[in-house]
């Protein structure tokens, strides 16, 4: 495919390689961390790791919109469908997210809730006007570049009166999760990990700019490369940040240049100024309570907020207690240090939110890389 296959060219990769094999100080050893689940989906697809040198450790970050979704959040959804007897609209892999009682979105559907998958929050919006006897509400969820069409439907519903339309949102923030990943105390029972590096998320810059980084590296002297999600991007960022860690600098650099600035999308941070505002705080599976994380409804729109509109509490539940996504969510340990991985928990029948989505680090390794860690793993060579 055109402007695409060269991203992917197997040849190029294997001289990326050699190239990070020779930057690389072979005394010590580099963790990089790439936040972004589009990152990690990426490394297990093309075999990327098996292309590095050993002393290259990739951990995988926070970065799956689906894997951080606490459970208390799906509960609030289902409570909509059951006993509010709202319609409610989400994207597909927030479907099968396990929430309290053995229960999903999905299996809410099983049960006669009126759940609905859309592919955009515009869907939504629609069966709103379609249906102008139901309570609609849209589950919003994702980072900063699904929150712009979050806030359009918003502002539309407000232009068009509408008096069934609400939006529960979910919508978090990329900088503070990075920076509490760091120093959270609240985060410590996961352990320690060792980080020399991030690989900066490619979508969310788009929106947002390279500069919110620039801060966060220099306190935290820790050098960011924002990267595209194809495998020559993820390699060439990867030899960006090991130069970088050689050379003692933390810098914010950008290896995505095709489609991010630094400053970013500025009508699509001006339209989510507009219509959100930051939360206090708010639970993030896997990282607790992260203050000032995520977006909430402004009250000038607060009759399109659902948390208000119907008296929602949100209640924090407890993960099931084998499931080890909050340690593989905060990089401490793998998907394969989990006890279900693979054997109860799989994506066709996942126990945790890391098995659910694309991007899920465990979903990642359970498709792609289940069997890397074993003698008989066949290297992948060639990506194209």
């Amino acid at each position: 495919m055109k402007y695409v296959d060269e991203f992917r060219d197997g040849i190029l990769a294997q001289n990326l390689a050699a190239s990070i094999r020779a930057a690389v100080d072979p005394a010590r050893h580099y963790n990089f961390m790439e936040f972004c689940g589009g990152h990690t989906h990426a490394l297990a697809r093309y075999g990327v790791v098996d292309l590095l040198p050993p002393n290259v450790r990739m951990i995988h970050g926070p970065g799956c919109p689906v894997c951080v979704l606490p459970i208390g959040r799906i509960d609030m959804a289902i409570q909509l469908a059951l006993e509010r007897g709202a319609m409610v609209c989400t994207y597909g892999d927030v479907m099968r997210v396990p929430a309290s009682k053995d229960l999903s979105l999905l299996r809410t559907k099983a049960r006669g809730g009126d759940i609905r998958m859309v592919y955009s929050p515009a869907d939504a919006l629609q069966l709103a006007q379609d249906h102008p006897q139901r309570e609609v509400v849209f589950l919003a969820i994702g980072f900063e570049t699904t929150t712009p069409p979050s806030a359009v439907v918003i502002k539309q519903a407000a232009r068009l009166g509408l008096k069934n339309f609400s939006v529960l949102c979910c919508h978090v923030l990329t900088p503070a999760a990075i920076t509490h990943i760091l120093e959270s105390h609240e985060v410590a029972q996961y352990g320690t990990l060792p980080l020399d590096g991030f690989v900066g998320p490619a979508h969310v810059s788009i929106v947002i700019g390279s500069a919110p980084y620039e801060p966060f590296a220099a306190h935290y002297r820790k050098p960011v490369v924002i990267s595209g999600f194809e495998p020559l991007d993820v390699m060439q960022s990867i030899l960006m940040l090991a130069r970088q860690v050689n050379d003692g600098r933390a810098v914010v650099e950008n290896q995505f240049t095709r489609a991010v600035n630094r400053t970013g999308n500025a009508a699509a941070q001006a339209i989510t100024a507009e219509v959100f505002e930051l939360r206090d705080s708010f639970e993030w599976r896997g990282l607790g309570e992260v203050p000032f994380s995520a977006l909430k409804v402004r009250p000038e729109f607060a009759t399109f907020d659902a948390e208000v509109r119907f008296d929602l509490q949100y209640k924090a539940v407890p993960d099931h207690k084998q499931c080890e996504c909050g340690a593989i969510l905060r990089g401490v340990k793998r998907p394969t240090d989990c006890k279900l991985f693979g054997t109860v928990c799989t994506p066709e029948s996942p126990m945790g939110s890391c098995m659910v989505s694309s991007e899920g680090s465990c979903a990642a390794h359970y498709t792609y890389g289940r069997f890397r860690d074993s003698e008989s793993a066949i290297p992948i060579q060639a990506i194209a």
